[in-house]
């Protein structure tokens, strides 16, 4: 039978499997659902199309995304444009990788183990950490799931976490913590990082641990070490959520009290992909190693002496007693992690250093030419990584700033005022190693245009 890619039903197709099933109609399927909720309108859809034009047809709309291969994008709050090594999709592509789902069989699946071997070895590396997990979905419920694991270790309720983590992280760490019955309870900032004094205020002997980001949401890079005295100082834990590129430039959190280290690991060679998925990280002290999330690869040698890999450590329910699981967490992002690992080893540490101080640099000229435009000034005086915050002229609109910029070629910054509504009126530019000069200097030009 030859074969096909695109295969329609036709109307033979149908009157076969309706005489199949004793029906004599579409309609009569659905004979059990009561005709008043029945939907009796055509729903939205084209007529049927040959394959050519389904593909062209969906290329058409493929087309009407901006993305970062048709626009300059100085657009971060969480998910970057940076340079991918194009070896990271010919490994990943190789199909005992990208058909592999989680090792059940770990003794058969001694490829899939090494790869997640050496992506907990780089992030224990980069963090400064004794022990990683083969990863989590995402930044995010990375930091839910240490939120949850400091509960445990502490025996305590209470998880201060500060307004300049992502937005984003703090909700999903909020519904966890509902299900868990956790408090949460807020830390507000002080010129774009975590007010140092609220937060001795606030901790105490019922705190389980301070979560913390950096560099955190505005781009600024926090000064972890007095947090972490301070939650020490009541027996609890210090949670860090870190942007693994910047760790190629920034001392590791290890090295500055963290005992959980968490984070997305999306800017290393991992495709924005219109906004996901990613792959979390999770990394903790080696007094936690048994309350890590997810599971962990070990290495070892068999009897005959040969290098092994095995999944040394799994606690999650489906594998021990419920009540001793850690997490329900059920699957790692294997594949991505594949990719941060391949991008982490063909960048190596000089490499990784040099593409972080060239983020650095680049978002510094871009912010001091962006300053020369008249009535915008920066948000913050704290350090930055890659990231800053703009305040705009009184009385700018965002939305028709950012479709100027658009149609001239750029996907512009993120609107702080959607999540702060103290910071109406402010914009968050990112600037990765891939903006050139000329680009930035074209969208200073444009910016100040619209302004």
């Amino acid at each position: 039978m030859k074969q096909h890619r695109y295969l329609p039903m036709t109307e033979q197709d149908q009157a076969e499997m309706l005489r199949a099933v004793g029906a004599s109609s579409i309609d009569d399927l659905f004979s059990d659902i009561p005709e008043a909720i029945r939907y009796k309108g055509e729903l939205p859809l084209s007529s049927r199309l040959d394959e050519r034009a389904l593909t062209r047809h969906l290329s058409g709309l493929a087309g009407q995304n901006a993305n970062t291969d048709t626009h300059a994008s100085f657009l971060g709050a969480g998910i970057y444009d940076h340079h991918i090594p194009s070896v990271i999709q010919h490994i990943t592509s190789r199909s005992e990788f990208y058909t592999a789902y989680t090792p059940y069989q770990p003794e058969v699946s001694q490829g899939e183990l090494q790869a997640i071997f050496e992506f907990q070895s780089y992030i224990c590396e980069l963090t400064g950490m004794a022990v990683a997990n083969a990863s989590m979905y995402d930044g995010a419920t990375a930091l839910a799931e240490a939120g949850s694991l400091a509960a445990a270790a502490t025996r305590r309720k209470q998880l201060i976490v500060s307004r300049t983590v992502h937005p984003e992280a703090r909700q999903v760490l909020a519904a966890y913590a509902r299900g868990l019955d956790l408090d949460i309870v807020e830390i507000d900032c002080a010129d774009g990082v975590t007010d140092v004094k609220a937060l001795a205020a606030a901790v105490s002997e019922q705190t389980a641990a301070v979560l913390v980001q950096s560099p955190n949401f505005f781009g600024a890079v926090e000064n972890l070490k007095p947090m972490a005295d301070l939650i020490h100082a009541h027996k609890g834990l210090m949670v860090v959520s870190a942007n693994p590129l910047a760790l190629g430039l920034l001392e590791a959190p290890g090295k500055q009290g963290a005992d959980i280290v968490v984070g997305d690991a999306q800017p290393l060679g991992i495709s924005s992909s219109l906004g996901g998925p990613t792959c979390g990280y999770f990394a903790v002290s080696q007094a936690h190693m048994r309350r890590i999330p997810g599971r962990i690869v070990g290495q070892t040698t068999d009897r005959n002496g040969k290098r092994g890999f095995v999944l040394t450590l799994q606690a999650r329910e489906q594998h021990i007693r419920r009540e001793k699981a850690t997490s329900n967490i059920c699957s790692n992002q294997a594949l991505l992690a594949l990719s941060a690992s391949v991008y982490l080893s063909v960048m190596g540490r000089q490499g990784i250093a040099e593409v972080a101080e060239l983020n650095l640099h680049k978002s510094r000229y871009a912010l001091e030419q962006l300053l020369g435009l008249k009535g915008v000034t920066a948000s913050f005086t704290a350090p930055t990584f890659n990231e800053f915050a703009l305040r705009l002229p009184e009385g700018t609109d965002i939305n028709k700033l950012q479709a100027g910029l658009l149609a001239a070629g750029f996907i512009g910054g993120y609107d702080l005022g959607r999540d702060y509504e103290e910071y109406a009126g402010h914009i968050l530019i990112a600037v990765t190693e891939q903006r050139t000069k000329e680009e930035i200097d074209q969208f200073v030009h444009i910016l100040g245009g619209l302004l």
